[in-house]
């Protein structure tokens, strides 16, 4: 081993036990954050706000070579950890384990907190509602196939907030016990990523069976359990039950993306970089869409998305999901609301949240 190698590996040793004492330095700090919160009666120990400063900060001070998504990342989980040490939270995802939803949840949470299947979207919110976690993950819409209606619809009887965002990059794999496409006669998977995979299962495999079940993960599971079954699913929920990859990155678009929402029961300051959520009941008569859409523009509001759900309030009524930029605390954004409150017939804010960070 020459002695350049040498002097570079005690520079790394060096440099490891100056990172870890100050990650022991910034962990004490944050037993001493809980202590003083604990003396409070309505203590927060999670704050996305701060913790979306945090990150920006993160990646505006990163010089490289690591990327400030890696950057970021690392951040991620010291501060999971230093969290952890305050209070382990419990986060409810739509399982089974090894769906993409637990990866949202990750991603968002760090890997020091708990994460809980649910078997439904609505068994997610009713879990955060009666405080059994502290919050939930949802997906919301994927870039390829769009809203995803079920998590629309159970916010138009929930008193939940929205308190943040994830946006996850869904990469598909075909898998199966034997690792081997001819031997698959049946695929399971979630109808979002049936629909995502479309186009390469037409080619591929066009006159296998396709078979929509709840969720990637379970999936896996079934496929694990049945000849001649395949599941489209992410890597995790092949490791998890025991399958192999028999193609990799099966999505028709390489950019697919799916967006999942952080559900809660506080609403979240602003953190300077955020997107508010609207649900609105508009009336039944000519130009009601364009009633509820002009105090936006007027008031100088990007709007980032709109959706339309029935409103279960009647035959051919409908309701609006509207995200916008910008937080509730916004004058313009309180502006924009009040003008609403007279156009539309009920406005409500499913809640006010940073932008996703990573």
């Amino acid at each position: 081993m020459s002695d350049d190698l040498i002097k570079l590996r005690d520079k790394i040793d060096s440099l490891d036990e100056q990172i870890q004492e100050l990650i022991t330095q910034r962990a004490k700090v944050a037993e001493a954050v809980a202590k003083a919160k604990q003396q409070s009666d309505d203590a927060v120990f999670y704050r996305a706000e701060r913790e979306a400063n945090v990150l920006r900060k993160v990646m505006e001070r990163n010089k490289g070579p690591l990327s400030d998504e890696e950057m970021a990342r690392l951040f991620r989980e010291i501060m999971s950890a230093c969290l952890a040490l305050e209070k382990v939270m419990k986060i409810a995802f739509l399982g089974p384990e090894g769906t993409f939803t637990q990866a949202a949840a990750v991603k968002h949470f760090g890997h020091s907190v708990e994460t809980i299947p649910m078997s439904t979207i609505a068994d997610v919110f009713r879990e955060v509602e009666a405080g059994e976690v502290s919050y939930g993950v949802v997906p919301i819409e994927n870039s390829t196939e769009g809203v995803i209606t079920h998590t629309l619809d159970e916010f138009m009887n929930s008193s939940l907030s929205i308190c943040g965002e994830v946006a996850l990059r869904i990469h598909h794999h075909l898998q199966n016990t034997t690792g081997r496409i001819e031997d698959i006669k049946k695929i399971y998977s979630h109808q979002q990523s049936l629909a995502q995979c479309r186009q390469w299962l037409d080619t591929h495999l066009p006159n296998v069976e396709l078979k929509d079940v709840g969720s990637n993960a379970k999936a896996s599971q079934m496929a694990s359990k049945e000849e001649g079954a395949a599941a489209i699913a992410g890597e995790t929920a092949a490791e998890i039950y025991g399958l192999k990859i028999v193609n990799r990155n099966i999505e028709d678009k390489p950019d697919n993306t799916t967006r999942f929402l952080v559900i809660g029961k506080r609403a979240t300051p602003a953190s300077g970089q955020d997107k508010t959520s609207l649900l609105l009941y508009a009336h039944n008569k000519p130009g009601a869409l364009h009633a509820i859409l002009e105090p936006l523009a007027r008031n100088g509001l990007s709007m980032t998305r709109i959706e339309s759900r029935p409103s279960q309030q009647g035959m051919w009524n409908y309701v609006f999901f509207i995200d916008i930029d910008g937080h509730t605390d916004n004058d313009n954004v309180k502006k924009a609301l009040d003008e609403l409150g007279e156009t539309a017939s009920i406005v409500k804010v499913l809640g006010a949240y940073p932008q996703a960070v990573l």
